[in-house]
């Protein structure tokens, strides 16, 4: 209980201290003054003693009109108070009092008759000061104006969080009448999970007093536009009355959906200009078909969809094959992807597959017209056009895909294929901005795609002429056994003139032939078979290897453009004799029985073409078991390492007894080659074999 009225103390509120103003009538501080019949005064409140300037005891027993109206007012005050007690009739209105410093006070007036239980009358006075409540009531009207005709959402919450008010912005807003509001919890009305974020919100603005201006954005639908997205802003700080009790909280709420969505498609377009520049980046960084179609897989899933295709014409990859006359398309798949495990992959046709889609399907109109397909909103009878077969789309279906979208890839006014997109799940269905954004890339990846088919063609038909010049099968020759292995570039699709041969010549003896003309494409490939026809006809002279080299710089000479390194040996088992030279050619390593792999100490030479330099034939005597190994710098030669470290792994790779040459021929390429070496390989191994006329 409080030491001063008998009342229980409030919370917070000291023992003994006197109760601090709370409410409006103390904010005004309405002074109350009681007059006796006569007009004398018998009561006068504290707040009077504020408002007059005099205490309770210079003022009580005093008449009133001469204490605190000056003399001029006097019939006015007498008659007022006499009609009051008379009539019993209030009277209110604004009048200037007297106050005990001599300046007159404009206050607010009340009048009234009251009477006691022994039917005697009084007069009751309340009076403010005029000011003081034209301030009040001034901030009440803005107060009010502005909370009913604010276009920000306003409600005010007790400490329960229970609505206290509701201005008519906010009632709007949540499409729920105000009084529906009033005495329900914050949790009542706005139901959605995504509220409770505000409402831990509160609770925390309500815990410190610390407001939250434009903290929290929650996005979402209410009742009032339930077919619309809406993005609002909301601000907490927590309501006290003068003494500092808090008595709830206020929360300001503001629909920033313009601002939401203006700054949704700001980040939608730096998406979209980001994945065009990766999309620039990383499509297209090599001339293979295949890989150029997963780049493009690669680029957009999981940022544009959820499972992306990649379908090319089967006569766009081979001329050979006629189009279909009945309408339908043929595919090949290129690449698949997906975002994450699901059934519409099994729907999808597998890379390297080739399938057959009906004219009726959005593939094969889409290949038609050369026009994309938006399909926003898929249902049973679009799964049925988008699958290749009626079980494709169910399961489709069984996993949930809702959007679809297709691109051709068109390059250089000719339709390649197809690009399809697919969404499923919760991803958002595909609109207008995803279906340029896709369009933009499929664009670029058909010109890589085009460009890779390009060289494929023209690879294929070099590496058909470079492989129809070289030799099926090393023969078998007298007292040698012989491997021999080609390997095109793989980091390009133009090849080289890289060539080996095996010639029989008379007298039971071999001529081994490798070769390299520098250059590439079909015109080095052509060079080499000229090349290798000279010397086959050389050889049939019966000429010394330098002699045959001799003749082969006149004719290299006379080609445009064009210089060739070449080793030839030839091999005699009734001397088991090996008569070698070079032109410009890296060394052949020779592997004897019980001995360290070696390189053959020979004169380099020069190239073929450089004319005018003569070569120089040398002469090794060979045992049974030794084996002869001739090579193209494509084996050795790499831009990571010097060649004299790649010369010694050479002969560290060959020292392995007991393999076979073909063992041999393969470890070398597996060990020396790498996937995007850009040269080809020429390898020639002979090893000498007991020899019997």
């Amino acid at each position: 209980m409080s030491a001063t009225d008998g009342r229980p103390a409030e919370a917070g509120e000291p023992e003994g201290m006197p109760p601090q103003p709370s409410g409006l009538m103390d904010l005004l501080g309405v002074a109350a003054v009681l007059l006796d019949a006569d007009g004398r005064i018998v009561l006068w409140s504290p707040q009077a003693e504020d408002l007059y300037g005099y205490t309770a005891e210079e003022a009580l027993g005093r008449y009133a009109a001469p204490l605190l109206v000056h003399q001029e007012h006097w019939d006015l005050v007498i008659g007022r108070f006499a009609g009051v007690m008379e009539t019993g009739r209030s009277w209110s209105g604004t009048f200037p009092v007297r106050h005990k410093d001599g300046s007159v006070r404009l206050v607010e007036l009340r009048n009234m008759r009251l009477m006691d239980d022994h039917g005697d009358f009084y007069a009751l006075g309340l009076a403010t000061d005029s000011s003081t409540l034209r301030e009040v009531e001034r901030d009440v009207a803005l107060s009010t104006r502005l909370i009913s005709q604010s276009p920000i959402g306003l409600a005010m919450l007790d400490t329960e969080l229970r609505y206290v008010a509701v201005n008519p912005a906010l009632e709007r807003m949540h499409g729920i009448p105000a009084k529906d509001h009033l005495g329900r919890h914050y949790r009542e009305i706005m139901t959605a999970a995504k509220f409770e974020v505000p409402e831990a919100a509160m609770r925390e603005v309500l815990r410190t007093g610390t407001p939250m201006v434009d903290q929290t954005t929650v996005v979402g639908r209410t009742p009032s536009d339930p077919d619309h997205e809406h993005a609002w802003s909301i601000s907490l700080y927590r309501l006290e009355d003068p003494q500092g009790r808090v008595l709830g909280v206020a929360d300001l709420v503001v629909d920033v959906t313009d601002r939401h969505e203006a700054a949704r498609e700001a980040a939608q377009s730096r998406q979209r200009l980001a994945l065009i520049a990766d999309g620039s980046a990383r499509i297209g960084t090599t001339l293979e078909v295949g890989q150029t179609a997963r780049e493009l897989a690669e680029v957009t899933v999981p940022e544009l969809a959820d499972v992306v295709t990649v379908d090319v014409l089967d006569s766009v990859l081979d001329g050979h094959r006629p189009t279909p006359d009945d309408g339908t398309a043929l595919f090949r798949a290129l690449a698949v992807k997906a975002a994450y495990p699901t059934e519409a992959v099994q729907a999808a046709d597998p890379p390297g597959h080739l399938a057959a889609y009906d004219t009726d399907r959005l593939a094969t109109q889409c290949v038609r017209t050369g026009r994309p397909i938006l399909v926003p909103h898929a249902n049973a009878h679009d799964l049925t056009r988008i699958a290749r077969d009626d079980h494709a789309a169910i399961l489709l279906a069984r996993a949930g895909v809702h959007s679809y979208l297709l691109a051709p890839l068109t390059a250089r006014g000719q339709i390649l294929g197809v690009l399809g997109l697919i969404r499923a799940r919760n991803s958002p269905p595909f609109d207008d901005d995803d279906l340029a954004l896709a369009a933009e890339l499929a664009s670029r990846a058909a010109v890589c795609i085009d460009n890779a088919r390009s060289h494929q063609t023209v690879r294929n038909a070099a590496e058909t002429l470079q492989r129809s010049l070289l030799p099926d099968h090393p023969p078998h020759r007298p007292g040698l056994e012989i491997a021999s292995r080609y390997r095109p570039a793989q980091a390009t699709y133009e090849i080289g003139g890289d060539w080996y041969d095996v010639l029989p010549l008379d007298g039971d003896k071999t001529g081994l032939v490798v070769g390299d003309v520098m250059g590439s494409g079909i015109d080095a490939a052509a060079t080499m078979g000229r090349l290798r026809t000279a010397t086959s006809a050389f050889a049939d002279l019966d000429l010394d290897p330098a002699q045959v080299l001799e003749h082969l710089d006149k004719i290299t000479s006379g080609l445009e453009h064009y210089i060739a390194t070449c080793v030839y040996a030839t091999y005699d088992p009734h001397h088991a004799a090996l008569h070698i030279a070079t032109a410009g050619h890296l060394p052949p390593a020779l592997v004897r029985s019980g001995k360290p792999p070696e390189f053959l100490d020979l004169p380099t030479g020069t190239p073929l073409g450089v004319g005018g330099v003569p070569f120089e034939t040398i002469t090794f005597a060979l045992d049974p078991g030794d084996q002869l190994v001739l090579y193209t710098d494509g084996l050795v030669e790499t831009r990571h390492h010097s060649l004299d470290e790649r010369l010694d792994t050479l002969l560290r790779l060959l020292d392995a007894p007991d393999r076979s040459l073909e063992e041999t021929c393969d470890r070398l390429l597996r060990e020396l080659r790498r996937p995007d070496d850009p040269d080809d390989v020429a390898l020639l191994i002979a090893v000498t074999e007991p020899f019997r006329p």
